[in-house]
């Protein structure tokens, strides 16, 4: 999903990350483009470009992507989601986690947040070995949001996503963090450190690092996950707040591109708590990661194996 962008400190005192632009040849949005090289560009072009050699073959594993242009029905239109499996080939990246949530700022019906998750549930079953689930809910909902995520746990999804409907501080979201301890399934959260009078405006039930924090503090057993470090709003501000929270996670995603991102999260929080992510932003989130000072080891948990961990502790 795109985020506003600019809403945090000024892009002076940051240079726009470069690595950005690294992938545009790949030419994702369903554009045609030519069959790339076995390795990528040329050794000389990667150490400019700061692309690693070999950099598509290594392992990613996106921890928060959306299934869009889908309904639950047989006839239902699968472009969008062919383009997001091409995309995916084009990165090498070899499996997405997705959700489809309602993103209107009122409380959706749950026939709707059902309507979501059942093309979510679509996906999974059509390409079963490259897309995996999250749960939509809005903890409005009640009683139902909660049966609505036994019924997407029991038909194969690995989490629940909430979107910025209710504060994850908000004694309302407590019940599904309680079932997400209860069926072991990662709890992934929309977030940012809003600056900007008119997004506060617009989205007043936002959470931030702190919220995440104290939701942390209450349930340390939560496999909570703050989405895209780079969503909009000050990155800086909410990486020093998790300083004090390390059982939160944080995703990489965002379409916010500015340098030493990465790097900064890896000196402040050590890089077992990075999750790869893109959150729809494909090719700038790959080249973010590719192109931060990173040991080869480095590289990989925050590709995959970070996620795997968490993923293993289900069955633990």
């Amino acid at each position: 999903m795109r985020h506003q962008t600019g809403l945090g400190p000024s892009p002076s005192r940051r240079r726009f990350v470069q690595a950005s632009g690294l992938l545009g040849a790949l030419a994702l949005a369903g554009r045609s483009a030519p069959a790339p090289a076995e390795e990528g560009p040329s050794p000389a072009a990667a150490a400019v470009r700061g692309l690693p050699a070999g950099w598509r073959a290594m392992r990613k594993v996106d921890a928060h992507n959306h299934v869009f242009g889908l309904g639950q029905r047989p006839n239902s239109d699968w472009a969008e989601v062919e383009r997001l499996i091409a995309a995916a080939d084009k990165l090498g990246i070899a499996r997405l986690y997705c959700s489809r949530p309602v993103t209107a700022g009122v409380l959706a019906n749950i026939e709707l947040v059902r309507e979501s998750n059942n093309a979510v549930l679509a996906a999974m079953r059509r390409y079963p070995d490259r897309i995996g689930g999250y749960c939509f809910v809005q903890p409005g909902n009640g009683s139902a949001a909660l049966e609505e995520i036994d019924r997407c746990v029991d038909a194969g999804m690995i989490g629940v996503k909430l979107y910025n409907q209710f504060k994850y501080s908000d004694p309302a979201v407590f019940p599904v963090a309680e079932k997400c301890i209860a069926r072991r399934i990662l709890f992934l959260g929309h977030s940012a450190f809003l600056t900007d009078p008119r997004a506060l405006a617009a989205q007043p039930r936002t959470s931030h690092a702190l919220d995440f924090g104290a939701l942390s503090r209450r349930y340390p057993e939560l496999m909570l996950i703050l989405g895209h470090i780079n969503g909009g709003g000050d990155w800086e501000w909410t990486i020093r707040a998790l300083r004090d929270f390390p059982n939160v996670h944080l995703d990489t995603s965002g379409s916010v591109l500015e340098d030493d991102t990465i790097g900064r999260c890896v000196r402040e929080l050590g890089h077992r708590r990075l999750l790869f992510a893109t959150d729809s932003t494909m090719e700038g989130c790959v080249g973010k990661v590719l192109s931060a000072d990173l040991t080869p080891e480095q590289r990989e948990d925050i590709f995959w194996r970070n996620y795997q961990r968490l993923l293993d502790r289900r069955t633990a």
